[in-house]
């Protein structure tokens, strides 16, 4: 009725399991092609927008603001080395994360940030745009 089929071993899925028990399995999905976690929160006068960037400094990130879209860029570059000529090991990091915000009705000019222990705050005030232009419609 069922035939079995065999399982055989891949050295695709000896490869995997064998890098899971090894450190750079952890290490290598830690910063490298992961985004950085962000939360951003609206008031009635400004936008409110919180990024964790750990082990970034602030001399690598960079912000721009244009055509409504707020860009955070940051860069890692992580050189470990051992400074004996009988090194056993010898590693290096490197990764660039860019993620985008689209926020219409922001003040340009009174975009604010600060960077303290790995988290990045910005606070970008709304423009006084009156919502006269907008109308209840009422459904029948």
């Amino acid at each position: 009725m069922f035939d079995l089929i065999p399982f055989r071993k891949s050295a695709y899925f000896h490869q995997f399991i064998n890098s899971f028990f090894d450190e750079n399995f952890v290490n290598s999905t830690n910063f490298l092609g992961n985004n950085f976690n962000v939360d951003l929160k609206e008031t009635d006068t400004e936008y409110i927008l919180q990024a964790t960037l750990p082990g970034i400094k602030k001399e690598a990130i960079e912000l721009t603001y244009n055509n409504n879209y707020l860009i955070i860029s940051a860069q890692k570059n992580d050189i470990v080395e051992n400074k004996n000529d009988n090194f056993i090991k010898r590693e290096r990091k490197y990764g660039r994360l860019s993620r985008s915000f689209y926020l219409d009705n922001v003040n340009k000019e009174n975009i604010k940030a600060s960077f303290n222990d790995g988290v990045l705050t910005i606070k970008l005030p709304k423009e006084n745009k009156s919502l006269s232009n907008f109308e209840k419609i009422y459904i029948e």
